[in-house]
């Protein structure tokens, strides 16, 4: 599965301001009220809440990957965010985050969605990319640099 299938470049939203993980997930789910009808806007930032709460998504290396299903979402719908400063997010490794994958999944989909969780996290395996989007200026580079093979 590819990046490009269900990230555009006008869903990626460059440094956000949040004082807690709470926060952030409230302002993604406002972010989302350019491509959801309001009713999946409120249902995507319940279930991301509930995601957290079996576990962080934080993967490590300032990287996290909050992610859920979505009734009534025609297709997978990414989001990338880059925060203004690094944020706790209670990754495994200890380190606050500041590059931020969500994925929604829609509810009765029958593609595993592990696909394209594996897909993104591979993107973010890469240490030089990861710089490089930190310091990218604009979110068509971002997209570039999330999309190219």
């Amino acid at each position: 599965m590819e990046i490009a299938g269900f990230l555009a470049p006008d869903r990626v939203i460059l440094d956000i301001r949040a004082r807690d993980k709470s926060q952030l997930i409230a302002e993604i789910a406002r972010n989302l009220a350019h491509f959801l009808p309001a009713s999946q806007q409120a249902a995507a930032e319940t279930a991301l809440l509930a995601r957290e709460q079996l576990g962080s998504t934080g993967l490590g290396a300032g990287f996290a990957l909050p992610h859920a299903r979505i009734e009534g979402l025609d297709a997978y719908l990414g989001l990338f965010v880059r925060l203004a400063k690094p944020l706790d997010f209670d990754a495994i490794d200890g380190q606050p985050v500041r590059l931020v994958f969500v994925l929604l999944i829609p509810a009765d989909s029958t593609v595993p969605h592990v696909a394209a969780l594996a897909a993104i996290s591979r993107r973010f395996r890469d240490p030089d990319l990861a710089a490089k989007i930190a310091g990218a200026d604009t979110p068509a580079e971002i997209f570039g640099l999330l999309t190219e093979r």
